[in-house]
């Protein structure tokens, strides 16, 4: 008999998910409350158990009187318990509810009256539970911890520039493929737009401006809009195609019309930072740091140690040199104190969430957790997969699983059972074979949970399943299949490592961690920083979800057998938008009120919501 379970990870030091590997019948528990509502609470993920003491986390579903449709959120509670080692039992005696999120439910007093209701009625409505579980439970957890700590922190090859530039990046050396719209050869394994002229030169188009090199790779100077007659037919292609794919892109600020002197190309993982001229320092009230204010990158000195200390992709690195080629990887909680002391209100406290131990890494954290839901429709909803031949698979080091590799698709070849399972825009299907048919599952595979994040797959434990019924499956997903991850007291963007693309008859990239100088606020989410916009990428580089399940969509299928970039999609915290709106109120600290951060970051996908342009699937955007 299965078990239901919601796979939490510890807030210390690692990745919520939700799951259906192990489940129980006894789950979830429902409590009907006075007004009428229906709660049910999913198995608890306990955190620690230590004596009669017993801290853990809970998924839980609300179901408003006259309503059909559930909202779901997260508690973490204190519970005494009181064992029986006989029996192998456990029962709570009471529940202390430390913190409730919920982000469809705006209204605090809702919120009150649900926590009140659980503390009172989830101790009697969770009956006995097998204490052999709980202690499986918490041991699969640490072990699913001690994964999430293998993110690669490793610096990818950081660049320093005191002039107006732009990174431009190709996934290894540069491969052409001839366009039959274009008309010519251009590079497909990249996000920007390089086309091979029939004169052996190559054009870079970005942001409605040409740059011509002798080679794919650089360097690049600006045409002053001399190109030939061929080259501006292309751009009217370009022009077309790209507002097909960004019509749902939104940007703090308008794209760059000035003309950028310096293209820097690189085909390995490498980040920009630049400032405008020789660094000017600028200090922060009631620290020792001083920050470069010439720059739109998150760039410190700390007086003290007379280190410079650089935030990229939600990780702190530190070197003596700017221009060096040694940096080295600081943890968030291992900062100079200084760091946690940034004015809330002041021009870098968009930092503050990266900072171990303040309230904006801590509200990160939390909200990194809270599930993006949708109630999936077993008659109606379903995929399809294409392989690039047939399908070929490869194993995942300490699970039962394997991957396949010549696909965009994440699908996952489960041992035990022998099925096969594909995770698409958040909803996971099941199949005999691996081509399908596929069907909406009601499982996910059992070994899911602990896939090591060094494999492209990784982020497909983070689509979950809550509940089922006849007709329908309640799925969704935390920010971690949109590469926000919980590591340590903080979220970072991206695994961190460098996944190999497959290339034969089509060219499928896998998700990036570095070079588009993510950054995090949590009125926004993560966003690319300053420079980039969609003028800058091509008409291959998509702004969706699909595409190997990481948020990664298609774009409009130009590269091989019409294959082309996925684009970075970005979680966005439940109250996208600049108005300060925070779950129904605004932040008690105040963060983030200035626009010197936000203002610098283009933001794409503001829907929040993978979901919401599928059939046979509802949800609701928070």
């Amino acid at each position: 008999m299965k078990k239901i379970t919601l796979h939490f990870i510890l807030l210390s030091a690692s990745l919520l998910t939700f799951g259906f590997s192990r489940a129980s019948d006894d789950w979830p528990k429902l409590i009907h409350s006075e007004n009428g509502a229906e709660i049910k609470v999913y198995q608890p993920e306990p955190e620690s158990f230590k004596g009669n003491t017993l801290m853990f986390r809970s998924a839980i579903s609300i179901l408003s009187k006259g309503s059909n449709n559930p909202v779901f959120g997260a508690f973490w509670g204190t519970s005494k318990v009181q064992t029986d080692r006989d029996n192998r039992t456990l029962a709570i005696l009471d529940l202390d509810v430390t913190s409730i999120r919920i982000p469809a439910i705006e209204g605090q007093d809702t919120i009150d009256y649900i926590d009140a209701s659980l503390e009172s009625d989830f101790p009697k409505a969770a009956g006995v539970l097998s204490l052999d579980e709980i202690v499986a439970t918490l041991n699969q957890n640490q072990q699913e911890t001690k994964l999430s700590q293998g993110i690669s922190n490793n610096p990818p090859k950081v660049i320093f520039v005191t002039q107006p530039s732009m990174l431009v990046l190709i996934d290894g050396q540069p491969k052409m493929q001839y366009n039959a719209d274009i008309k010519l050869d251009m590079v497909i394994n990249t996000p920007f737009t390089i086309l091979k002229n029939k004169d052996g030169r190559f054009y870079l188009y970005g942001a409605k401006r040409w740059y011509v090199s002798n080679s794919a790779t650089g360097p690049f100077d600006y045409t002053n809009g001399q190109v030939p007659d061929n080259i501006h037919q292309a751009e009217q292609v370009i022009v077309s195609k790209s507002q097909n794919n960004n019509s749902d892109t939104k940007t703090t600020k308008d794209p760059s019309s000035d003309v950028i002197p310096n293209i820097i190309v690189s085909t390995v993982p490498a980040e920009l930072i630049q400032s405008r001229g020789e660094p000017s320092f600028t200090p922060i009230d009631g620290t020792t740091l001083l920050y470069v204010s010439n720059s739109d990158n998150d760039i410190f000195m700390d007086e003290n140690s007379q280190q410079y200390f650089v935030l990229i992709s939600g990780r702190w690195y530190q070197t003596r040199n700017l221009n060096s080629d040694n940096w080295k990887y600081i943890p968030a909680d291992q900062l100079p104190g200084d760091f946690a002391r940034i004015p809330p209100g002041s021009a870098k406290d968009n930092v503050l969430a990266s900072v171990a131990g303040t309230d904006a890494a801590r509200d990160a954290v939390m909200d990194a957790q809270i599930p993006q839901t949708a109630k999936v429709d077993r008659n109606t909803a379903t995929t399809t997969v294409t392989y690039d031949g047939r399908p070929k698979f490869t194993d995942i080091d300490g699970t039962n699983l394997q991957y396949a590799v010549n696909t965009s698709a994440t699908v996952l070849r489960n041992g035990g059972d022998g099925r096969f399972y594909v995770v698409d825009n958040g909803v996971w299907f099941v199949s005999d074979n691996a081509t399908g048919p596929w069907v909406v599952s009601t499982v996910r595979p059992v070994d899911v949970d602990l896939i090591p994040p060094s494999y492209p797959v990784y982020n497909a434990k983070y689509v979950n399943i809550y509940d089922v019924d006849p007709d329908y499956v309640y799925m969704g997903y935390t920010p971690g299949y949109l590469n926000s991850y919980v590591y340590g007291p903080t979220v970072v963007y991206g695994t961190g490592y460098y996944y190999q693309p497959w290339f034969g008859d089509y060219y499928y990239p896998r998700p990036w961690s570095w070079g588009f100088n993510f950054g995090y606020t949590p009125y926004f989410g993560w966003g690319f920083g300053w420079g980039y916009s969609p003028g800058w990428f091509s008409m291959g580089f998509g702004y969706g979800y699909g595409g190997y399940g990481y948020g990664y969509g298609y774009g409009y299928g130009y590269g091989y057998g019409g294959c082309g970039w996925w684009g970075p999609s970005f979680y966005h915290p439940a109250c996208w938008g600049g108005g300060g709106g925070w779950y129904g109120g605004s932040r008690p600290y105040g963060l983030y009120g200035n626009n010197f951060y936000a203002n610098n970051y283009v933001h794409v996908n503001y829907a929040n919501n993978v979901y919401r342009s599928r059939g046979g699937v509802s949800s609701q955007s928070y």
